[in-house]
């Protein structure tokens, strides 16, 4: 049965030529096993900017490979507008929105935070019945175990970022890979308020190590490093978020030391 040509991806026309105004021209995979996921991104970040998508799906490997062959680039989605080849997915979002891959951002612990405050009041409303001290206990808590999951998502990127400003760390390598562990699971048991004598000290520990670190590195050495607070990789940079991390932490253990000798 002859395929329908409205459904083969056109690789003779200049997709420049036809990339002209508000007119995108979009390359992607649309095969029998898999949908290109960046494909379908593209088409839709097109659309909601105002362009009309000429969209040329490939339905068989080969025709990404010819296509791959013939443009010399390494892989599809591609997209083509005001005459030009932008590039990919990331290209294309680069051009027509302000992401920057490389510039910093506090927003992965702005978003971190704001959960660990809408837990922290679910918890206090649901079963206190109102907002108390406690509301800010479990807000330190939950931060704590979300910091936590986002070091141990990615230990080894963590690990080669936290290598570059921790003080103990720096000394003993084992500790950057224990350190998210016992972030994480003091986060718990104080959450739950459970074996406070264990979790308490080990969490003002980890905690007063870190904020000399970070104190050290950024305000007395003039560093500037990305932070290792929300995992490897991130685009945070070290400053007052992972003080403020470690000063939180200190100060949770603190009151529960306080609250287990009174």
């Amino acid at each position: 049965m002859p395929k329908d040509p409205r459904d083969v991806a056109d690789i003779t026309s200049d997709p420049a030529s036809a990339a002209t105004g508000k007119t995108a021209v979009l390359y992607r995979m649309a095969l029998p096993d898999h949908l290109c996921p960046s494909g379908q991104k593209a088409r839709w970040l097109l659309k909601s900017k105002g362009y009309d998508v000429d969209d040329r799906l490939f339905r068989e490997r080969p025709e990404v490979d010819a296509f791959m062959a013939k443009y010399d680039v390494p892989t599809t989605p591609q997209i083509w507008i005001d005459g030009e080849r932008i590039g990919g997915y990331s290209d294309l979002r680069e051009r027509l929105t302000d992401y920057d891959p490389k510039a910093t951002t506090y927003k992965p612990v702005i978003y971190l935070f704001a959960v660990a405050a809408a837990t922290a009041l679910a918890l206090s409303i649901g079963f206190l019945g109102a907002i108390t001290w406690q509301t800010l206990g479990w807000f330190i808590s939950v931060s704590m175990i979300l910091l936590g999951m986002q070091k141990l998502r990615d230990i080894e990127g963590f690990t080669t970022m936290f290598l570059n400003y921790d003080l103990l760390a720096r000394r003993w390598v084992p500790y950057a890979y224990i350190y998210p562990w016992i972030e994480t699971g003091a986060g718990i048991l104080m959450t739950g308020m459970l074996l406070t004598a264990l979790a308490a000290p080990a969490a003002l520990f980890v905690a007063t190590v870190g904020a000399i670190s970070v104190y050290k590195a950024v305000y007395i050495d003039k560093r500037e490093l990305k932070c290792a607070c929300v995992g490897g990789n991130s685009n945070v940079p070290l400053g007052f978020v992972s003080l403020t991390e470690n000063l939180m932490m200190m100060g949770m253990a603190i009151v529960m030391l306080v609250m287990i000798a009174t």
